[in-house]
């Protein structure tokens, strides 16, 4: 049996300020914008390429804004992400090269955390080794991220 992770909350204070950082800032795709009652409102939004989508909304989860939990992307190029998140003004980190991956930080106008994480041995080819990898030997491919219509 497969137990997959689809949706994740995210609190935010003002969902229609979130939903344009989410959209035009990050390049998430709006996939629904409904408010089924006057006490709800769901919004989901997905990473471009992604099987796991945040949701945003009024009367849908108890939470304070602040108190989502620190969520992480996954992407093929971490410059071209780091690059698309600075050119459209997201206050992001410098990248951070680890030994389990490489890694820019940011958060949502909330302060919702995020990270976006390139694991460089995924893109390394059948040869390479953790080790090649991450010393530089390995050339990342295109980004996950795109930019918003």
């Amino acid at each position: 049996m497969d137990w997959k992770l689809e949706l994740v909350f995210v609190p935010v204070s003002d969902v229609d300020r979130a939903k344009d950082f989410y959209v035009n800032r990050v390049g998430f795709n709006a996939d629904y914008d409904e408010r089924p009652s006057d006490d709800i409102r769901f919004v989901q939004l997905t990473p471009p390429g992604s099987a796991c989508s945040i949701c945003l909304g009024e009367g849908l989860v108890d939470a304070p804004p602040r108190t989502g939990s620190n969520l992480q992307l996954v992407v093929d190029d971490i410059q071209a992400a780091h690059d698309h998140l600075k050119n459209n003004g997201v206050d992001i980190s410098d990248i951070e090269v680890l030994p389990w991956g490489h890694f820019v930080y940011f958060a949502d106008p909330d302060g919702n955390k995020w990270s976006v994480q390139y694991i460089p041995w995924r893109n390394a080819g059948p040869d390479a080794t953790e080790s090649t990898a991450i010393t530089g030997s390995a050339t990342p491919t295109t980004a996950t991220l795109t930019s918003a219509p």
